[in-house]
């Protein structure tokens, strides 16, 4: 499921003239692995930035250090901002962002399950709050899945085309 909305991803993005890259915590880079196993992806595709620790999503992104002070690196505005570190960090138009918690254990007062990932265009930000079920390697595809569908559906169709 996760290559054709990688495809669907890739074709949208391309219709626009738009440019893609990631910021991926719980994912460990399947996002953009998702995205280059498409045959032309390096047409949009310019890469992915894997923070997995939280002093990582300051350091390289630019997430706001009182944010993850207060809040952990489990949040809505994590989420966005870390899209937000992509689009800057990696100079691109889009950037497709996760954030969560995979297991075995619940992280920062967060349980199992909890992800938010979120897309940033150069005309919208979304965030998507998840609460999947599975075991670690279920959680981290569906969080896969879920971030191609929110670029997909954030990425609109080019007029006439």
């Amino acid at each position: 499921m996760s290559a054709t909305l990688a495809e669907s991803a890739l074709r949208a993005l391309q219709a626009r003239g738009w440019t893609v890259g990631t910021a991926e915590s719980l994912t460990g880079g399947l996002v953009v692995a998702s995205l280059v196993d498409v045959p032309g992806a390096s047409a949009s595709v310019r890469g992915g930035i894997v923070a997995y620790a939280t002093d990582v999503k300051a350091s390289a992104l630019g997430v706001d250090a009182s944010l993850l002070a207060a809040h952990g690196p489990v949040h809505p505005d994590v989420a966005r901002q870390l899209a937000e570190g992509a689009r800057s960090a990696l100079g691109v138009d889009v950037g497709i962002a996760t954030t969560g918690v995979a297991g075995p254990e619940p992280q920062g007062g967060r349980a199992v399950g909890t992800v938010f990932v979120a897309v940033v265009t150069p005309e919208a930000a979304a965030v998507r709050e998840l609460a999947l079920t599975g075991d670690r390697a279920e959680i981290r595809h569906a969080a896969v899945r879920e971030a191609l569908e929110l670029c997909v559906a954030n990425v609109p169709e080019v007029p006439g085309a």
